[in-house]
């Protein structure tokens, strides 16, 4: 029964999404600018409301809803960081990317320090969304697998996954994502609804009671003032927070793309500003619910599992919260999944195509073909990124994918902030500083943390970039000094 209706659901959602394809790209021939850039048609508020589902993806459906019962609350102090790091993009990123009027971020890079900067910028970021995705697609996959399709072994589910995803997205790329990011991010809001009031509704919880019940329990505790030894301190959080998502949004290919959409610059700034204010209390609102799913966990008697990410799934296919919620709970995992990997995949085939294969060089049709068998290989990539993560058995996706994008999106940090403030000609020697950087970084991290009680949180990613801007400022000193004398 579980299996027929979760198959039919995988199906009826994937023909939803090829008929909105196919609505979307039917007065389109597929070019390469549709693909790229949507002909930068796409309103505002539908690129804010699309980003939403996005973000959240399976991931923050699963893991931040698990992670309370282990880290309490202090996640949204990293999320009130946020915030500001969106107010940064907005008024700081998006006005210097419409300048440079072209489908990659990362040609700024090479305008301003060269190309080899550019080539390296561009691997870091196919090298940090690749590694990303495919953390979150293999949570996705192995919750299908395990709490809904345990008959199917795990590398068919990623399989059928990421072909469904190439499927839709291989005509009109971002255009395409752009709509069905609407539909993705409804079922998500949706799921979490119905699931937040079904576990009220079996707590047997009035609204004042619900408050009650989240506010003092045990793994309600959200700011951390005083131990500045812990990783979880707000001033750790809450300046990572702004970078992190300086970083992983706003010099990420992926989420800047959709931006890039926009009609005009004061749209993608309304876009930003919008998304931004309705990501806090989302995440606040997946919070709270892991706090009721443990207290629901409790009234039934069940064990809280180990892995915080099983909580939610184990509750809702166990039968423990009706049929509605174990429904909602499907098509709100698949349209997380589907919404993180269809915009991936098509930011990692554009990246690949504009700076590294520089196709503006090439004839229409040959750049189209190349395109289409770039979307191809990369979709087979993931698929293989996606069993490496199943082989490795992480038990904290959420912290894997943060963690990673400490060590690689570092080096886009360095990178950018050497561009904007100290641009100059240090191209050869930007390839070897990028990859030296995050290994100094995690020397320097074991260094302090084996010598004292000093504990890094995601600030490692700000000395990882600014290790990686130091390096390019004293080459670049050194090849002007050598060229004086």
């Amino acid at each position: 029964m579980q299996k027929t209706l979760t198959l039919s659901i995988l199906l009826g959602y994937f023909l939803l999404l090829l008929v909105i394809s196919r609505l979307v790209s039917r007065r389109e021939n597929g070019s390469n600018q549709t693909f790229f850039t949507a002909n930068h048609q796409s309103p505002w508020w539908v690129v804010a409301f699309g980003m939403i589902g996005a973000s959240i993806s399976g991931v923050t459906f699963v893991s931040v809803t698990g992670m309370v019962l282990k880290q309490d609350m202090f996640y949204m102090q990293m999320v009130i960081g946020f915030f500001f790091g969106y107010l940064a993009i907005a008024y700081g990123l998006l006005p210097i990317y419409y300048k440079l009027k072209r489908p990659s971020i990362y040609t700024l890079i090479g305008e301003r320090i060269g190309p080899r900067a550019h080539y390296s910028a561009s691997a870091f970021f196919l090298l940090s969304r690749l590694l990303g995705t495919a953390a979150k697609l293999y949570l996705v996959c192995l919750i299908i697998h395990e709490f809904l399709l345990p008959t199917i072994p795990f590398w068919g589910i990623t399989v059928l996954a990421v072909m469904m995803v190439w499927i839709y997205t291989q005509q009109t790329g971002i255009k395409t994502v752009v709509w069905t990011d609407v539909l993705q991010t409804s079922c998500v809001i949706i799921a979490l609804i119905w699931i937040l009031v079904s576990a009220i509704s079996q707590l047997g919880f009035s609204a004042a009671e619900t408050y009650q019940a989240i506010i003092s329990n045990v793994h309600a505790k959200m700011w951390n003032f005083s131990d500045w030894s812990s990783s979880q301190l707000f001033f750790k959080q809450f300046f990572s927070g702004i970078f992190i998502v300086i970083v992983m949004t706003g010099l990420d290919q992926d989420m800047m793309q959709k931006n890039l959409t926009c009609r005009n610059l004061k749209d993608a700034q309304k876009n930003m500003l919008w998304y931004g204010v309705a990501f806090t209390p989302l995440n606040l609102l997946f919070l709270c619910l892991g706090i009721l799913l443990g207290l629901l966990a409790m009234h039934l008697g069940l064990p809280i599992p180990d892995r915080g990410d099983d909580l939610l799934p184990m509750l809702t296919t166990g039968g423990y919260m009706g049929t509605g919620a174990l429904v909602l709970f499907t098509i709100g995992i698949i349209a997380a999944a589907f919404g993180n990997a269809d915009s991936a995949l098509t930011s990692m085939t554009t990246s690949c195509c504009v700076d590294l294969l520089h196709q503006e060089k090439k004839p229409q049709q040959a750049a189209k073909r190349q395109r289409k068998t770039v979307h191809l290989l990369l979709a087979l990539i993931l698929i293989v990124a996606i069993n490496a993560f199943y082989w490795i058995n992480s038990s904290s996706v959420l912290m894997v994918i943060f963690k990673l994008a400490t060590y690689t999106y570092g080096p886009l940090l360095g990178l950018f902030a050497f561009a904007l403030i100290t641009p100059k000609d240090t191209d050869r020697f930007a390839p070897y500083i990028c990859i030296v950087s995050p290994i100094m970084s995690l020397l320097f991290q074991y260094g302090i943390e084996s010598f004292t009680s000093y504990r890094f949180g995601y600030e490692i990613l700000l000395i990882n970039g600014l290790i990686t801007w130091g390096g390019l400022y004293i080459t670049s000193k050194y090849k002007y000094k050598k060229q004086a004398t």
